[in-house]
């Protein structure tokens, strides 16, 4: 399963969709998640990954982690997944 799979099923896992209806474009808005499902995707793809997330979730807007769509989130992961190696 490639990341980005991996990533769209934790989202649509949160938003209670199947991964099919989690399109790149979709914002978490769009998909009906909430602040508190942002923390725990954020947790689940961290844990997924074994990675961390540079995301602060009382300043969402103050991260350089682009969280504005499920492709922006996708291409992050893919990144910080690469400077693990």
């Amino acid at each position: 399963m490639s990341i980005s799979d991996r990533v769209i099923a934790i989202i649509a896992e949160q938003a209670v969709l199947e991964p099919s209806d989690v399109m790149p474009e979709s914002s978490l808005e769009d998909l009906g998640i909430d602040s508190m499902g942002l923390v725990e995707s954020i947790f689940a793809i961290e844990e997924e990954f074994d990675i961390s997330i540079p995301f602060n979730a009382n300043e969402p807007t103050a991260s350089d982690f682009d969280i504005s769509n499920v492709a922006a989130i996708i291409a992050g992961i893919e990144k910080l997944v690469a400077e693990k190696v």
